[in-house]
């Protein structure tokens, strides 16, 4: 098939140069200049595992072109995703101007029957407004299909190319017949695509991201009732997780949720809710626990010190989101660097791939250093941010010989409270016991 894919971020990037990989013509259509030109000269604009290979390959082989053009990229396309921000409002609605404006676009340049399908995450009823939209200056019949992505960042083409289901929504026979043949060749093992009408659709994306939203709330609410009552949160987990009808995974604590999705999909829920003046208590809950979680550890750092940062150096391992990938967004890393700098703390920071985001951000306010010890030479402590597996394991004799005091604030819980104790280092971590070292 010739595929167009509108937007070039992590969800347009990644559906594009996997859509390429199984045999299909993709061309990609981005208004920014600069990020069309590296791609075309065949430099990948973000981090994602895995991607950087199939993208060489398949801009090598012709299947796989960029263009700031939207009329020559959508040029003989049977399908058009949009895969388009959609970034939260002041009130936590989704802005939909971007995806709006193409719609607006695209009604005069189609020539034929095409499927136009929204890959950005929406909320329910902006099919029908996508419809609307096209229709107004639209000649030609088309269809307006949900396809809303269940991407994780760090793992998405595996995701991508192997998905645990494919969500489609349509109404139309011939647009479920073009959407099928598109996945068949991704759900091979058996995995269903599961055909609903738009507007179910829409709601399953929000309501999947939400709940697991939920879980990670939930449990950083028991992690912290731990603390409270002397419970260890690695027991409670492993006792909660082996019940089958709950499951073991988002269920570690730590400070919080952050990235693209979850925030932004849990707000947008939300406030959709509150316009059909319905009062999502539960939300409101997920996104006060997590608020609140981002930056739980730094009442203990201050404690600490006594309540006096000035004069003191933490270097703070982590900076993304998550592992496995270079994306800052809502990253509880930087609610706690804003919280250290604003006590006169001196912040040192290393990340494996985040740095050169957070740069653009936050500028020479921290020092950035190559490697985790770097960070740590001269430092009072060590604060963890985001769990990639190189702080898994690190020289801890090493490391004590680079710090001031053997000190680490943990907000992923990465090791083990035996060895701590074994090492001597205090220990800070998210619903567990305090080593005092």
């Amino acid at each position: 098939m010739k595929i167009a894919v509108v937007g070039t971020g992590y969800v347009g990037l990644v559906t594009g140069t996997c859509f390429a990989e199984t045999g299909n013509t993709v061309t990609c259509v981005d208004i920014d200049q600069e990020k069309v030109k590296k791609l075309q000269n065949g430099k990948i604009t973000i981090y994602e595992p895995g991607l950087e290979q199939l993208f060489e390959r398949n801009l090598k082989q012709g299947r796989l072109a960029f263009t700031t053009n939207l009329k020559e990229g959508i040029e003989g396309a049977q399908i058009i995703f949009l895969a388009l921000p959609t970034p939260p409002g002041e009130d936590g609605s989704a802005d939909l101007k971007y995806i709006l404006k193409v719609a607006d676009d695209l009604g005069p340049l189609l020539k034929d029957f095409t499927v136009i399908v929204d890959k950005s995450t929406v909320p329910v009823g902006t099919a029908d407004k996508v419809r609307e939209r096209v229709a107004k200056g639209a000649k030609v019949e088309f269809d307006v299909v949900s396809n809303p992505e269940f991407l994780r960042e760090g793992v998405a083409v595996e995701d991508f190319m192997k998905p645990d289901r494919v969500v489609i929504g349509t109404n139309s026979a011939r647009g479920r017949k073009v959407m099928e043949q598109l996945y068949q060749p991704f759900v091979r093992q058996g995995n269903p695509i599961i055909f609903m009408d738009e507007r179910s659709a829409e709601l399953t994306k929000y309501a999947a991201n939400a709940f697991l939203a939920t879980k990670i709330s939930f449990m950083n609410e028991i992690a912290n009732l731990c603390e409270s009552v002397g419970a260890d949160v690695d027991s409670v987990r492993k006792g909660v997780g082996t019940d089958s009808r709950i499951g073991k995974r988002f269920l570690f604590p730590g400070i919080g949720y952050g990235g693209s999705c979850f925030p932004k999909d849990v707000q947008a829920l939300a406030k959709s809710s509150s316009d059909v003046q319905y009062d999502f208590k539960i939300l409101k809950a997920v996104m006060d626990v997590n608020a609140d979680q981002k930056t739980r550890l730094i009442p203990r750092v201050k404690e600490y010190f006594n309540n006096n940062l000035k004069g003191k150096t933490i270097a703070v391992w982590g900076l993304s989101f998550k592992p496995h990938t270079d994306d800052i967004r809502e990253a509880p890393a930087l609610y706690n660097i804003d919280l250290l700098l604003e006590a006169g703390a001196t912040v040192k920071v290393h990340d494996p791939e985040g740095m050169e985001n957070v740069k653009k951000l936050v500028g020479s306010k921290i020092q950035y250093c190559e490697t985790p010890y770097e960070a740590a030479e001269g430092a009072d402590a060590v604060f963890i941010a985001t769990e990639w597996p190189e702080f898994r394991t690190p020289d801890f004799e090493k490391l004590s010989s680079l710090l001031k005091a053997k000190v680490i604030f943990d907000g992923r819980n990465l090791y083990d409270l035996s060895v701590m104790k074994e090492l001597g280092y205090a220990y800070y971590s998210i619903g567990r016991e305090v080593v005092h070292g």
